[in-house]
């Protein structure tokens, strides 16, 4: 272990250099949902919208399932992006986090602006972007409506992945690195051409930013029964086989099923809340 002593005789380059090798031993907190499960859950969300507004977003369905994962891109860019997928709220406390307020002001009062941005910013992101489709729907700006609206729901989807939601997003904490990956990504994409994703009708919400919170605690509630599963879908094995993601479904599929059912349902509620707030204009078809 390094001395005090030690340091002190490395100068400023010696510790700018102990500080990069922390940060490369240090996980990598990486986006949730694969790029599968963004783009089956914006395709769903189109069916729950009521025919006031459903035309516009059909008529756009295959823009917006193409443009979903956009915000990933902003990342190499602007690494500070990468604060707008996820909250810890574990470091808030214990459930329901009554601690962090949910007012973006209110939260870097009490707790300071670097640590708001470092544990996330997702549910406020939610709201910043819900507002932006409101302005754009409400000045007929039907194009930038059409990119917010899949920016919108890239981040809605994104508060429905427990794994968005905890310190522990990778399971490094627990000694399960990469269940979240197993869980968002791999389940997916093996078993997504066959189970049920079955959103309810889109409805109004009063409060986006306090819905984003709601949404990311009720995925939040999530996280302990899904580290359970992966250990015990592993139980017996070696490595992640056939056989270990055979179990994982059998233990996860749910639970899984239900976040992106519940994330389809919301995506077209911010959608549908969007419209209503910007007068109900006439979308274009």
């Amino acid at each position: 272990m390094l001395g005090r002593v030690k340091i002190k005789y490395w100068g400023s380059a010696g510790l700018l250099m102990l500080a990069a090798g922390v940060a490369i031993l240090l996980p990598l907190r990486v986006s949730a949902w694969g790029e599968n499960a963004q783009r089956l859950v914006v395709n769903h969300a189109v069916d729950s919208l009521p025919y006031e507004v459903r035309a516009y977003f059909e008529a756009n369905r295959s823009f917006l399932v193409q443009h979903v994962n956009d915000p990933l891109n902003l990342i190499d860019k602007h690494p500070n992006e990468r604060n707008n997928h996820f909250i810890e709220l574990d470091k808030y406390g214990k459930f329901p986090f009554d601690a962090l307020p949910r007012s973006y002001k209110g939260a870097i009062t009490k707790f300071s602006k670097s640590k708001i941005e470092s544990t996330g910013l997702l549910p406020w992101q939610i709201g910043v972007y819900s507002q932006k489709l409101t302005d754009d729907l409400k000045n007929g700006k039907w194009e930038a409506a059409k990119e917010d609206a899949a920016f919108l729901a890239h981040y809605v989807t994104e508060a429905h992945d427990p794994f968005n939601t905890t310190e522990n997003f990778d399971g490094h904490a627990s000694g399960q690195n990469g269940v979240n990956e197993r869980f968002n990504t791999v389940l997916v994409d093996r078993y997504g051409s066959f189970f049920p994703v079955s959103p309810h009708d889109a409805y109004f919400i009063s409060d986006p930013t306090d819905h984003a919170f709601d949404s990311c605690m009720a995925a939040h509630s999530q996280v302990e029964l899904l580290l359970l599963a992966d250990r015990d879908a592993k139980r017996g094995l070696t490595s992640y086989t056939d056989e270990y993601y055979d179990r994982f479904y059998n233990l996860a599929g749910a639970s899984l099923i239900k976040q992106l059912s519940d994330a389809a349902t919301d995506v077209g509620s911010y959608w549908l809340t969007a419209w209503i707030n910007a007068g109900k204009p006439q979308l274009p078809h």
